[in-house]
């Protein structure tokens, strides 16, 4: 471990993006265009689309709850040897859903498995990054994140071609082949050791710090509700437009939309957050604002062109809101906390991640789909929903 005055700004830190580049896509790549499953997990297992949606809860829910696991692993083993374990178990996790006959089982293989694979992936690798860059770390942040962006982008409808050609169960297979390369992005890290880190004390010391610091504990809760939404239109916006008589491949397509819209947000908003003076909870208050605004307006657009709009909006301002959210941590506690920090902001996260999808699925109605699924022809309201 290389120990430093002060980040570097540089050097092995682009090598360090790169791998928080191709770690985001694996995870939250996967975890957004799991939507495209929603809709084959409903007609397969015959059950409600809450009940559906817990898959993706549980999964993004245990990633962050997990998170001060992988960051106290981290501090003492190193992020190398924690992110490559996560990756084997993140895989393992999409080949025993492979094998699911009950939603319990994805529960336990998705949501459990995966999940602590996730866990141990996502938090060390932002935190080492961080310890790279100072000056332009709203920068590096951005491009490492924006693998969510174009992996969403490429995923869905891939996913989509794989469960039409291989059925859910071989597109499991091949999804958990894609996460075994986590194992290759946590080769990538080299931890590097400031000279402030000693100063800041042991994990003790830097969590009591912590839970009595006003602003952090502030931010933590203002992360937390944004966390409640944020996932809502990865899990619910494919079968939300099959209901107004999309065509699968068409709302599939769709996902890919919003996530090569997220794509640029990602990389304007990390430039901005160097470029522009002043404090940057500024950009993210406004980021914040019409994220929320755009999700508000999803369950009553109804035409081609006003969804589209709206996926191109929330795509952008989700997205930009993520490099600033994460590179104003070390401004609030320090880089010598920041692991420390992440883990808990992802642990208290989990609450809003594990409570949106399944608090916003009243909105969506599987029924035509599990009945087609049986053969069968129950009347609903056409109003949105099509004859059958």
């Amino acid at each position: 471990m290389a120990r430093r005055v002060e980040p570097p700004d540089g050097g092995w830190g682009w090598m360090v993006v790169l791998s928080a580049f191709f770690q985001s896509a694996l995870v939250f790549g996967v975890l957004r265009s799991f939507g495209i499953f929603f809709v084959e997990f409903v007609e397969a297992f015959e059950e409600q689309a809450a009940r559906v949606s817990w898959i993706t809860s549980i999964g993004i829910a245990v990633q962050q709850l997990g998170s001060p696991v992988g960051s106290a692993l981290s501090t003492k083993f190193g992020a190398r040897p924690v992110v490559m374990a996560g990756g084997i178990l993140a895989a393992l996790g999409m080949l025993l859903a492979s094998f699911a006959t009950s939603l319990t089982h994805l529960y336990l293989s998705i949501g459990l498995l995966s999940g602590s694979g996730w866990a141990l992936t996502f938090t060390p690798t932002l935190a080492c990054l961080s310890c790279y860059f100072s000056r332009l770390r709203s920068l590096a942040m951005g491009l490492a994140l924006t693998g969510v962006g174009l992996s969403s982008f490429a995923f869905a409808p891939l996913f989509q071609w794989l469960i039409s050609h291989y059925a859910w169960q071989g597109a499991l297979l091949l999804v958990s082949a894609l996460s075994l390369h986590l194992v290759a992005c946590g080769a990538l890290l080299r931890p590097l050791s400031l000279t402030e880190d000693p100063a800041m004390g042991g994990p003790g010391a830097q969590l009591a710090f912590l839970l009595h610091h006003g602003p952090f504990l502030r931010y933590t809760v203002a992360l937390t509700l944004i966390n409640t939404g944020y996932f809502i239109p990865y899990v619910h916006l494919v079968a939300h437009v099959q209901d107004l008589d999309w065509d699968p491949l068409p709302a599939a397509f769709l996902l890919s939309v919003v996530a090569i819209s997220d794509l640029v947000g990602r990389v304007v908003s990390g430039w901005l957050g160097d470029a522009v003076p002043g404090p940057v909870a500024r950009l993210l208050m406004l980021w914040t604002t019409l994220t929320g605004l755009s999700l508000a307006l999803f369950p009553v657009a109804r035409a081609p062109t006003a969804l589209v709009a709206l996926a191109v909006a929330y795509g952008f301002t989700s997205g930009a809101l993520t490099p600033v959210a994460f590179s104003m941590l070390p401004e609030l506690v320090g880089t010598g906390r920041i692991y420390c920090g992440l883990g808990v902001v992802q642990m208290v996260e989990s609450i809003g991640g594990l409570l949106g999808a399944p608090l916003s699925a009243r909105a969506s109605k599987p029924q035509n789909l599990v009945t087609e699924a049986l053969g069968t022809k129950v009347p609903l309201p056409k109003e949105g929903l099509g004859e059958d």
